[in-house]
Order: structure tokens, then sequence, then C-alpha cells
């Protein structure tokens, strides 16, 4: 196993901040070149919202053990195991406050290996990020040769970046496409369409107009009846279809954002707690602690107290 040398980052501080009202999270890719190997830690009290994006992942767990869910199924990990991970569906890493995850992620945008317009053979490479569906296995035991495989062509991926130079680009390229095709094989029962992504884009289209909203005036009360009607839906369909495209209720990812925003902040600016209560749609600034202990696993008091301690450190 590799020795300790790899930039760790800790999992709340790197991925939070790049999620958006609508759960999308923008990775900071080199344009030219977007790919990335990222060394992150999984633990302590705070949780990443649900989030989904454009980009693939390939997650390999480099030690310790966590829980991945995936909208509204719950994947159990531990050291050695494999995620893959397609655009536009809803996951992120759970974990308990006393246990600790290493999580080697490989993220990158499907034009890497395109040398055109999407389609014919090198779209093929991309196909196991393309078809999954609601059933999609997307955990690959560490039990198994193949997550041994690709957790080393993601460090020989990470041995050339930053892509500097045609040669470093190249490798990167080759080294993808190894593993690429490596991760084809192994799902070759479940390729057959592109429908499942195309219908998850299309869902999750029709509930862009409410994130929106959500964006603009998320201090504002919002019931689900206006939710129901901004989306041109029946609230019982409402209620069942954002549960079935988000892998959480609407009230739940209302309160999670807004949570979100609090804790950005509680650690900006110097607003008192009450404010920020308001700020962010709470009426009862009770309410608003007992919402925040149960997200972020502290008060809203002790939160801005460690974060500013550690700002003070870094």
């Amino acid at each position: 196993m590799q020795r300790e040398r790899f930039p760790w980052k800790r999992d709340y501080q790197f991925v939070e901040p790049g999620i958006t009202a609508d759960g999308v999270r923008i990775y900071p890719f080199d344009r030219g070149f977007p790919i990335d190997v990222a060394f992150v830690r999984a633990s302590g009290p705070k949780h990443v919202r649900l989030n989904r994006h454009e980009f693939f992942e390939v997650m390999y767990v480099y030690g310790g053990r966590t829980e991945l869910q995936v909208r509204d199924r719950y994947f159990p990990l531990r050291a050695g195991d494999l995620v893959v991970m397609g655009p536009h569906i809803y996951h992120r890493v759970l974990h308990k406050p006393n246990v600790e995850a290493k999580l080697v992620s490989l993220n990158f945008h499907p034009e890497v290996i395109r040398s055109g317009d999407a389609g014919g053979e090198e779209e093929s490479y991309l196909s196991t990020f393309l078809c999954q569906d609601t059933h999609f296995q997307h955990v690959i035991s560490g039990r198994k040769t193949l997550s041994r495989e690709v957790f080393r062509l993601i460090l020989k991926v990470h041995e050339e970046l930053p892509a500097r130079t045609p040669l470093n680009r190249l490798a990167v390229k080759t080294y993808l496409k190894v593993l690429l095709l490596l991760l084809l094989k192994h799902f070759a029962d479940y390729l057959g369409t592109r429908q499942a992504i195309d219908r998850k884009r299309k869902d999750v289209q029709r509930l862009r107009p409410l994130f929106q909203v959500i964006d603009e005036r998320y201090e504002q009360h919002i019931e689900v009846r206006d939710a129901a009607r901004i989306c041109g839906m029946s609230p019982s369909h409402f209620m069942r279809f954002f549960k079935q495209t988000m892998g959480q209720p609407f009230r739940a990812y209302l309160s999670a954002f807004r949570i979100a925003k609090a804790q950005s902040m509680l650690a900006s600016d110097y607003a008192s707690i009450a404010e920020i209560s308001q700020q962010v749609g709470f009426c009862s600034q009770s309410y608003f602690g007992e919402m925040f202990r149960a997200l972020a696993g502290m008060t809203p008091r002790t939160y801005r107290q460690r974060f500013r301690a550690q700002a003070r450190l870094s």
C-alpha cells in the first residue's frame, strides 16, 4: 500500500462549497484538460448535502469505512471498495463522527477522451457511466482484483497531473482508457441503453424552476403546494416525484439547503445567530438550533467558534 504522501482534504470543506442551490456540484477543473484526482478524508459531524454533477467519478476507498447514499439507496463502503458514479445522479458519502474514511476520487469530463463530437468508439468507453439506472450496482467489492487494478491506474493518472505537456496528456488518456475498459467489461451485463440517464436529466429539468425559486427566495416560506404549482404538478405527485428524483423529501431538502446557507453565513460574517436564523427562513431561533444540530452535528455557536479557531490556525 502507498505511504501517507497524498494531499488529503476534508470532505466538507472541499465538496460542500461547490454545491449550488439545485444540488449541482461544480468542480474546479483545469478548463483545458478537465480531469483531476482528489484525496479526501470523510469524517466529523458535518455531512455533505445530496448532490449531482455533470462529470464522471470513480472513487476508491483507501482506508476506513463509510456509507454511500444514492438517492434513497445505501451502500456500505469498506477499505478497497470502488464506487462508479455517472452524471446527474444525486448521491453523497455518509459517515459516523468518530470513524474516518480516506477516499481517492478520479473526476473527469468525457471530453478528455473524446477527439471530436460524441459518438463512435470513444463513446463506448463511457457506457458504464451513461447507462446507470435505479438498479445499477455502484460499488465494486474490494475483494475483487479489479478494484486494486483501477486504483493503480488512478494513481498513474495522478502522477501525470497537471498534464502540461502533450506527452503527459497522452499518458493520462491512455491510463484513463484502460481504466474505463476494465469497468466496461465488469458492467457488461448492465449496459443496454442510454434511456435511463436521459430520463434522469428530464426529471431534474422539471424541477429546475423550483431550484431557481429556492436559490432566490430561500428565506421565504415555501409550502409544498407552492412548490408543486411551480413545477406544474399536484402536491401528491410532486412529493413522490421530488423524493424519487432527489432521494429525500422536499422539506428535508429545503431545510438542508437553508442550514448550508447558515453555515456559510456563520463562517463569513458577524451577524448574530438570531439574525442568521431569520435570514435563512426560520421563524423560530430554537427550531433553527434544533435543525442545525441535527444536520451539522453541533450548535450554531459551536460551529462558528470552531470555524474561527480553524481559520486562525490555517
